[in-house]
């Protein structure tokens, strides 16, 4: 309770936090704002007949809005692509790679490009919506009231606007409010749905109680603050490398001769490999779902978010994107430099060349253990949910993406409360939560 109170004490960290809600609050409201010429009511039973495929899946990640038909309809997925897009192109052109390293002045230029490609997804993704939801118009429901070319356009500005706003939006929180804007719209929109989720437990188990009564309901709410507690600490976790300064005197003062340590985290891509999976997997399952295609709709049906080579899948780009976010993050040669320059050595360990080594060698097997670890979160519940029907309404994407953005944020509300010297969320004895990566 003294913790709120402190942040309320703080007139930079309050304005902040109010930002910061005033604009979730503002993405909120928008995803009730439908698009013109369409049927909420039909377009929410359609959403509800795929709740476990991909129009559920796609349908969580938006909060809601593709259930609605809101204008926030392609969330902020197409940014998130685009983001993948151009750290790839980073990594394999020249240009893009220089300018990556010319500073503040070289991420902006980046990000401009991204802001482009964000809006060229935004098209393509919602003119295939356009495309599907007239398909969705047959005898038996009217799901868009005037089809036709004007109907397409329409919905293409609408969308794209939608999207271009929610990027908008995560950039003014990053900047102004606490937080990463980004990763909090997602963390919203997931969030949005937990009552309606708790309700619909509580429903099943009042509809089946012989298979569904409080002694499950009691292994259920175990198991899930289990998982919790289980992402919480390896989120935390980390190996300290023991690092010794020298000794150097200055005049008649001496300095150095003290040891610290280099922290490498177990999971030091964060959230970032899921949701760039989940990304990269709803691209081509949203063309090909909302497409009357046959080789499309073959592809559709073979990556059902339940299906097993939808996990395979998954489960490998989940392991790439964290070794590659890692080495993008986290760069050896560099942290050996800074320490040579520093006259820092790891005990045992001769400067230069061998610590780099040693260091990558360490933050191998660490994001080897974290790539693994991410993938059975992730992974777990689908499986469980489809072979034993075990009733999550949560996958493990989803409760990885609020855990992490959770610590993430109340990291930087105590930064700024230990900074002034106020009491942070550990208390003044406790351990502090660590900063996380991504």
């Amino acid at each position: 309770m003294n913790v709120i109170i402190n942040i309320f004490k703080l007139p930079e960290l309050r304005r902040r936090v109010f930002f910061t809600l005033g604009m979730l609050a503002i993405y909120r409201l928008g995803v009730f704002i439908a698009v013109p010429g369409v049927d909420r009511k039909v377009m929410a039973e359609i959403v509800q007949q795929g709740q476990g495929g991909f129009l559920g899946y796609f349908n969580m990640f938006t909060g809601g809005a593709l259930e609605q038909l809101s204008i926030f309809a392609l969330g902020i997925m197409p940014y998130i692509s685009a983001s993948i897009i151009m750290q790839l192109m980073t990594v394999v052109i020249p240009r893009l790679e220089q300018l990556s390293k010319e500073g503040e002045t070289g991420r902006r230029k980046i990000n401009q490009y991204s802001r482009y490609g964000t809006v060229f997804l935004s098209v393509i993704q919602g003119y295939f919506i356009a495309s599907w939801l007239e398909s969705q118009n047959t005898a038996g429901q009217t799901l868009v009231l005037e089809e036709g070319l004007g109907f397409r356009l329409m919905t293409v500005l609408t969308v794209t606007g939608g999207t271009v706003f929610l990027m908008w939006l995560g950039e003014q929180i990053t900047e102004r409010g606490i937080g990463n804007g980004i990763s909090l719209i997602i963390f919203a929109g997931i969030i949005a749905n937990l009552p309606l989720a708790i309700y619909r437990l509580l429903q099943k188990a009042q509809d089946d109680p012989e298979n569904f009564g409080p002694m499950m309901l009691g292994i259920l709410f175990a198991m899930a603050i289990a998982v919790i507690a289980f992402v919480v600490v390896m989120e935390r976790g980390q190996r300290r490398i023991t690092v010794q300064y020298a000794r150097r005197v200055e005049g008649r003062r001496m300095f150095g001769g003290s040891a610290n340590y280099l922290p490498l985290r177990i999971n030091s891509a964060g959230v970032i490999p899921p949701i760039f999976a989940s990304s990269i997997l709803m691209f081509p399952n949203q063309i090909a779902g909302m497409t009357q295609n046959p080789i499309l709709q073959d592809i559709s049906g073979a990556l059902r978010y339940d299906g097993w080579l939808y996990s395979t899948v998954y489960v490998a780009l989940i392991i790439f994107f964290t070794f590659f976010y890692t080495a993008i993050q986290f760069n050896p040669v560099d942290v050996a430099d800074n320490l040579k320059k520093q006259n820092a050595s790891i005990p045992g360990i001769r400067p230069g060349k061998r610590t780099a080594e040693y260091i990558d060698y360490v933050l191998t097997r660490l994001t080897f253990v974290g790539a693994w670890y991410i993938s059975a979160v992730c992974v777990l519940p689908t499986f469980l949910q489809v072979k034993f029907n075990v009733p999550f309404y949560y996958g493990g994407t989803s409760l990885l993406i609020v855990v992490g953005v959770a610590l993430d944020t109340a990291q930087q509300i105590e930064s700024h409360l230990v900074t002034r010297s106020y009491e942070g969320f550990a208390g003044p004895r406790g351990s502090r939560t660590r900063r996380r990566r991504g």
